[in-house]
């Protein structure tokens, strides 16, 4: 059970950078961000796979379209809506949104013998932390907005709210349908796993490149092109090929309930990485928000030893 706490623990620490990733190469269009990431994690795969061929497990046709359907649904679809909404609405409030990731996953994947009551101290501390950090983010957002007067900036704004919404659903089922496609198929290791999706995930990409992406050439010619394939090969292969590992890991290993708060990190993460990227210091009321997701954490861990 340890190792699936450290597993979803450090899957999370590794997701959160995504939420400042476009921050970051914000000259660069969200496709090209979205598709070069996944072509990187694609590529991991195949090389992994290369290597391992005479050993590896091989997917059957249905394994494969499985996969194929599960990385549209929590990779290629799922990050291209999330880095329109951040860059429709900025990081913190996206951020928020997808953070009720953890309550939903929580709510839809409780085990049979487990009892609603022993779940209600994580959820009402996890959703304690979400009302705090949203306080305190709505404050500075309306400080921020009460520049924006002209109603394109607004409905840009709403529109990236509305776009996290999609980016939550998506996840939320993935997370739901990929542990429970694990254990259908415990034969099927947490790094195979990874690899197909892998290698659907990086065809997805490729074909967005292909097909909406920015040409390489006119890609390498923009100001900052070398932080923007940086951060590319770090998401792609830290924020993808091996956070799916660890999170398959921790599906392998515990309850949908309990990676479902694990979840939370995710948001701690991109928090503390966006508060870096700031160059400021959390307020009062977001080191709260932080303790309060700490204690949800730690409370559903207990729940469910």
């Amino acid at each position: 059970m340890m190792t699936g706490i450290l597993a979803g623990l450090a899957a999370g620490a590794l997701w959160g950078l995504v939420f400042v990733a476009p921050r970051m190469v914000a000259g660069f269009a969200g496709i090209d961000l979205t598709a070069g990431r996944f072509v990187v994690y694609g590529l991991v795969s195949v090389a992994v796979l290369a290597v391992s061929w005479h050993r590896a497990r091989r997917p059957t046709w249905g394994q494969a379209w499985e996969a194929l359907w599960l990385s549209v649904l929590g990779f290629t679809g799922y990050y291209w809506i999330l880095v329109l909404a951040i860059r429709d609405a900025g990081t913190e409030m996206p951020a928020l949104i997808v953070g009720t990731i953890p309550i939903w996953v929580m709510l839809l994947g409780k085990p049979q013998g487990l009892r609603w009551a022993a779940l209600v101290p994580g959820l009402l501390l996890t959703l304690a932390g979400l009302v705090f950090m949203a306080k305190s983010t709505l404050a500075h957002t309306g400080q921020a907005q009460a520049a924006i007067n002209t109603v394109v900036d607004q409905s840009t704004y709403w529109r990236g709210i509305g776009l996290s919404v999609a980016a939550m659903a998506c996840w939320t089922a993935f997370a739901l349908l990929n542990a429970a496609w694990l254990r259908r198929h415990p034969e099927v290791g947490a790094t195979d796993w990874a690899n197909w999706l892998g290698v659907a995930t990086g065809a997805g990409g490729l074909l967005l490149a292909l097909g909406l992406g920015t040409p390489l050439p006119q890609l390498a010619a923009q100001p900052g092109w070398p932080l923007f394939a940086l951060i590319v090969v770090a998401i792609g292969f830290g924020s993808s090929w091996l956070a799916t590992i660890l999170w398959n890991m921790a599906s392998q290993r515990l309850s949908a309930s309990l990676c479902g708060q694990l979840i939370v990190s995710e948001t701690l993460f991109a928090l503390v990485y966006s508060f870096l990227w700031d160059h400021r210091w959390p307020t009062l009321t977001q080191w709260a928000a932080a303790a309060l997701f700490t204690a949800g954490i730690l409370a559903s861990i207990k729940a469910h030893q």
